[in-house]
């Protein structure tokens, strides 16, 4: 049982960060999924725009680049060590970010879903910037200077 008494432990930090990454990709995928349900965005994709921008092949590349940084957080925070996990998890935060509020659609389901990704993403940032190592215990230290 841990100190709070409910016999659940919290969850470690990669593994908090890695979950909010989910969290945000669901959010993105369904945003997109109802945008495409919307009356006439589809029949406008398909003529090779988008909410007034002109798809190309570079604007495609550009958008899953920028997909993709969220996706590969999803692994990278539970991979990385913890100050290269700490500065990843706030570079893509404030990317995400950018990329949210400047790409997402003006329907209300979009601005509803782009509000729950910004906040997810400020979550994540806060998570990762009071993110410290823990400071080695005693014992530690004792067994590293034995080795040596």
């Amino acid at each position: 049982m841990n100190a709070n008494g409910t016999g659940m432990e919290t969850p470690s930090m990669p593994v908090r960060l890695s979950l909010l990454w989910v969290f945000i990709m669901f959010n993105m995928v369904f945003a997109d999924i109802l945008s495409f349900m919307y009356p006439g965005f589809l029949s406008e994709v398909m003529g090779g725009r988008a909410d007034g921008v002109v798809i190309t092949p570079g604007f495609l590349l550009v958008a899953a680049v920028l997909a993709e940084i969220p996706i590969a957080m999803i692994v990278l925070s539970r991979v990385l060590r913890q100050p290269a996990n700490r500065w990843a998890n706030i570079i893509a935060g404030v990317i995400t970010i950018v990329y949210v509020a400047g790409g997402s659609s003006t329907y209300p389901h979009g601005i509803f879903f782009s509000a729950l990704e910004v906040g997810c993403a400020l979550l994540i940032i806060g998570y990762a910037w009071r993110w410290r190592e823990p400071a080695a215990s005693p014992a530690a230290l004792v067994g590293a200077s034995a080795e040596a």
